[in-house]
């Protein structure tokens, strides 16, 4: 009993230094100690309740590690969005993100691009009118920032006036600290990106000047008038004007030079003043920027070509299947713990059953392990010169955790076999039904706070939640008796949890899960849909098979996701689950932000293929000119704008019949004056 006690007192004292820490970072942006002193102090936290369970009676971990930084400083909206970028990983990511562009545009000749560090530093909006420095903004969620204008004014790098700036223009950069200043700090931070954070949200811009902060320029978000025709004439102005434009930036005249220019920064990338993590490439000229646009998550224009990851060798002591919320059985390397980039790494992704196979990975192999996009680990190599004699080729299970026997699907575009296998019971299977569960309540989706993965899995397995509807018929009560729930955090659950009930069509539709309907897709069919009561009508085969007919003339709608949808729904007990669910909320009718232009309140919609844009851009440019797609002909449509390459016959003599007017290509490009 005497060495219980001590036990407890040490796990109390233990408690309290981490509530310490907590409060420092969270609440008051001024770390005491560096990530890897927390990090450590957890994990002797952990191992302390792990080997004595009576210690989780006195605080529970999971409710104390991490915490919401306090909301100080004033939301301002972001006359752009600040978006964040696509990733490249390799030479053919670069290579199709030029072929998409180029397929945009309908062109087939070489893009210049812009080249320049990815700063790895926290990002910042400028705003000046008629060249005053007006107000300075953080990324934020990438629609709204916080004003951080007095703290950014601590930056001397920064102008507070332009000379013969544009009326309004807002300066987006990078906000970093130099290595060889972080030397000084490293025992506050745990590197400089912490850093710079952390001084940028202190609420005292005194403390703030203390920290030597230093601003790369490298892009604009609104600019009226706009004065520039591409991203080299805005750097070379940038520069001129004062702010510091990164050395290393150029104009790469061919996709040809890519591989070269990006080696040869990685190469120097030990002996900069500031850490990078990739090279971010934009498409040069800015009409075409225009032309391409943005997706609802990022620019059509721009990508970040990551460099190589930190590697680590370690030891796999186990392989162990995954179930996702998709259905994909995945394989995962339990390792010796290791750091890799900063990060202790246990677990390893090895994808799936082919790439095991390829690389003959086994239990008990030494492996290198690198972490993809420098985020999740994977195992790159084995080192078979010490393996054991005696280790066993690993054998993939062809049946689910759930018991149920997996396949391999013909992809619809490739037609080749996937190297995926799958359970395809959806929420039949309990595997699947808990990570579909996870992914309702995520961010993009329900957005339930309080609802995180931990939170799910301890539910789940008392049994709490095990499908959709539950969330909206949790017994308060029963979670009242759980240890770390107290009366305000179970009020905070509830107020969330009621607040997500009123969700917007687009957001239900991405949420239920549905293989390969993304953000994106949910938005096209919500759009065709407009309601959660046609929505509805899938759940009925009759008319689902209909309305998979009509879904064949949406564009972004292609023959991979009608038969996922089609797969979704004929699965009896999906149907009946998503509608228990629905049951429960208020979905709001789907309506897409029209813009107002020279085709306000017209309903257009296009066959064929185009001669001098792509049905991509010419649908984008009718959007920008206040123009509503519409994916069937029907007595709604006001034009059929028929392309001079294979347009569909079926489409023609339909509008003919209601007697809509045709459009060709040539009358299309003068409407737009093109």
């Amino acid at each position: 009993m005497k060495n219980q006690e001590k036990i407890k007192n040490l796990y109390k004292e233990k408690i309290k230094k981490l509530l310490k820490f907590n409060q420092a970072y969270f609440e008051k942006d001024s770390p005491i100690v560096s990530d890897s002193a927390f990090d450590k102090l957890k994990k002797e936290l952990i191992e302390l309740a792990a080997k004595n369970p009576y210690l989780k009676k006195i605080e529970n971990l999971d409710n104390l590690i991490g915490s919401k930084p306090s909301a100080k400083f004033e939301k301002i909206k972001h006359s752009k969005p600040m978006l964040s970028l696509g990733n490249a990983f390799q030479m053919k990511d670069m290579l199709d993100f030029k072929k998409k562009i180029n397929n945009f545009l309908n062109i087939s000749s070489e893009i210049e691009f812009s080249s320049e560090p990815k700063i790895d530093g926290i990002s910042a909006s400028l705003r000046y009118e008629n060249g005053k420095l007006v107000y300075g903004l953080s990324r934020g969620d990438g629609i709204f920032g916080e004003n951080i204008t007095e703290n950014l004014m601590t930056i001397k790098e920064i102008p507070r006036s332009l000379k013969n700036p544009p009326r309004i223009i807002e300066i987006r950069g990078e906000v970093y600290i130099g290595k060889k200043d972080f030397e000084k700090l490293k025992d506050k931070f745990a590197n400089p990106r912490n850093a710079a954070g952390g001084s940028l949200r202190q609420k005292d811009s005194a403390q703030t000047s203390k920290i030597p902060l230093k601003f790369f320029a490298y892009g604009i978000g609104e600019i009226s008038p706009q004065i520039f025709k591409n991203q080299t004439d805005l750097l070379k102005q940038l520069k001129s004007w004062g702010f510091p434009v990164n050395f290393y930036c150029k104009t790469i005249k061919s996709i040809d030079t890519v591989e070269k220019n990006h080696s040869d920064l990685e190469s120097l990338r030990s002996t900069l003043n500031y850490d990078v993590d990739g090279i971010v490439y934009k498409v040069n000229n800015f009409d075409f920027q225009e032309r391409l646009g943005t997706t609802s998550n990022s620019p059509r224009w721009a990508i970040a070509y990551k460099f190589s990851s930190v590697k680590a060798s370690s030891k796999i002591n186990n392989i162990v299947i995954q179930v996702g919320r998709t259905g994909a059985i995945t394989p995962v390397a339990k390792i010796n713990p290791v750091t890799v980039g900063g990060v202790v790494v246990s677990n390893a992704t090895l994808h799936n059953e082919d790439e095991i196979n390829r690389k003959d990975i086994r239990v008990g192999d030494t492996v290198t392990i690198q972490r993809a996009g420098d985020v999740i680990p994977q195992v790159v190599s084995v080192d078979t010169s010490k393996r054991n004699k005696n280790s066993k080729k690993f054998i993939f299970p062809n049946k689910c955790l759930c018991g149920f026997t997996t396949k391999k699907e013909i992809s619809m575009t490739t037609k080749k076999i996937d190297s995926v296998r799958r359970c395809t019971r959806g929420y039949e299977c309990n595997y699947t039904a808990k990570e579909k569960l996870k992914h309702i309540v995520s961010k993009d989706a329900f957005d339930i706070e309080g609802l995180g993965k931990k939170v799910i899995d301890n539910f789940w397995k008392l049994k709490f939640i095990k499908e959709p509807g539950d969330i909206f018929n949790l017994s308060y009560k029963k979670i009242e008796k759980l240890e770390g729930w107290g009366e305000l955090s179970i009020k905070n659950l509830k107020n969330a949890i009621n607040k997500s009930k009123n969700i917007v069509l687009d957001r239900f539709i991405y949420s239920i899960g549905i293989r390969h309907i993304g953000q994106e897709n949910a938005k096209i069919l919500a759009n065709f849909f407009k309601n959660s009561q046609n929505f509805s009508e899938l759940f009925t085969s009759k008319k689902r098979k209909d309305i998979l007919k009509n879904l064949e003339d949406l564009d972004g709608i292609g023959e991979t996701q009608i038969r996922s949808i089609e797969d979704f729904f004929s699965n009896k007990k999906n149907s009946e689950i998503i509608q228990s669910l629905m049951s429960f909320l208020n979905i709001k009718n789907y309506q897409k932000n029209l813009k107002t232009g020279k085709l306000s309140n017209k309903n257009i919609m296009f066959t064929g293929g185009f001669q001098k844009m792509s049905r991509s851009e010419a649908k984008a440019l009718a959007e920008e000119n206040g123009a509503k797609i519409l994916g069937t002909v029907s007595r709604k449509l006001d034009y059929l704008v028929i392309g001079n390459s294979k347009p569909t016959k079926k489409k023609i003599t339909k509008a003919k019949e209601l007697k809509i007017d045709l459009m060709t290509e040539e009358s299309w490009y003068n409407l737009l004056n093109r």
